[in-house]
């Protein structure tokens, strides 16, 4: 059983690790608290990718130094023992003679793995591990399944009535849910290093997929575009944002390809699979270029087409307090579900609420 202590000053590791979001990938969000005799007397988190590391800024927040040898320092991610932008933290650890490390969980990128914690030991450390360790590997799951699986956190996102419809009976979908809700996922999106959209959804709304709604990063924007279809003055293919466009492997002849490339986006091709994009093809080609976090926005059938295939690891669903009723469009008409038993369970999290319109966060159980 963790001190209490303990699990007060990594609660606050977290907290600061989380300001790095959207700043950091493809690292992990990473914060640090050092204690002495109960007190804090540094604090620091990852900023930004390439910048220092969480440990390393909290022990340079520390005006006596000479406290460090009596201190215990707190992370929720294991101390880096390699050499990759900036030096290993553990060095600086030992080094500084910090005598006791608490760490929140285990590092799963292969250079680390163990070995950061192993060093700490080796010179004399007193190490804790495994402090609030489910909250640490949710915090950081992207960054975990990235190196664990070799592929992608797939998050799917969704707004629907009460009664599951996601469009009218005529294809009208704007606005299901209000303000609060939209603001949430512009949010949520700006945390997220790629969003994902069919060509349908983008022909429908003429889709941005932009962070305006409050601070933050825009991802990449990724657009499922078997046939080559959209129309180069799309909003999606303007400059506000980066984004890669993929298509079938059998329409890379067009001359479309050269006027898109002309307008900054990456365009690149995948196999087809039963009639459609090859959607673990398109996620291992975005995990190849270090996108540990996609959100899908698409409509019914994509993100359909995602659970089929096995590929979502949750979903975002905002319910309006709305009825559309029974010749509406459904958010999952096409998944075809016919037994009980086929269907795909999931794990709800807390609900919350964004003005009137609920948001569920769900994991999909294996």
């Amino acid at each position: 059983m963790p001190k209490s202590e303990d699990i007060l000053f990594m609660r606050r590791s977290l907290e600061l690790a989380l300001k790095g979001g959207g700043s950091v990938s493809p690292n992990p969000m990473v914060g640090s608290v050092i204690v002495y005799k109960g007190d804090i007397i540094g604090e620091g988190y990852h900023e930004r990718f390439g910048g220092a590391h969480a440990e390393v800024n909290a022990i340079a927040s520390v005006v006596d130094e000479s406290l460090l040898r009596h201190s215990t320092l707190y992370v929720n991610l294991e101390p880096c023992s390699h050499f990759g932008k900036t030096p290993p933290c553990s060095d600086l650890i030992i080094e500084k003679g910090i005598q006791r490390v608490v760490i929140g969980c285990r590092d799963p990128h292969a250079a680390v793995a163990g070995k950061g914690k192993a060093k700490l030991l080796a010179a004399g450390i007193e190490v804790t591990e495994g402090v609030l360790e489910a909250e640490c590997k949710k915090l950081n799951e992207a960054f975990i399944k990235s190196h664990t699986a070799g592929m992608p956190l797939v998050a799917l996102k969704l707004a629907q009535t009460l009664d599951g419809k996601i469009a009218t009976s005529l294809g009208a979908s704007r606005w299901i849910t209000g303000e609060e809700a939209r603001g949430e996922v512009h949010r949520l999106r700006s945390l997220y290093d790629a969003v994902i959209i069919g060509e349908a959804t983008v022909r429908a709304d003429d889709a941005l997929l932009t962070v305006r709604h409050c601070a933050g990063r825009n991802p990449l924007r990724v657009v499922l575009d078997r046939q080559l279809r959209l129309p180069l003055e799309a909003k999606i293919f303007g400059s506000e944002a980066s984004t890669m466009l993929f298509a079938s492997s059998s329409w890379s002849g067009l001359p479309k390809v050269e006027q898109l490339r002309q307008k900054g986006v990456t365009v690149l091709f995948v196999n087809e699979h039963t009639g459609e994009l090859d959607l673990r093809q398109v996620l291992l080609e975005l995990h190849n270029r270090q996108i540990l976090s996609v959100m899908v926005e698409g409509g019914s059938r994509l993100s359909a087409s995602f659970i089929r295939e096995k590929l979502v690891d949750k979903i975002y669903m905002f319910i309006a307090p709305k009825l559309f009723g029974g010749d509406a469009l459904s958010a999952f008409a096409p998944l075809g579900i016919s037994m009980p038993d086929q269907a795909v369970n999931l794990r709800i999290e807390q609900p919350r609420f964004f003005g009137h319109d609920l948001l569920l966060e769900a994991s999909v159980e294996a």
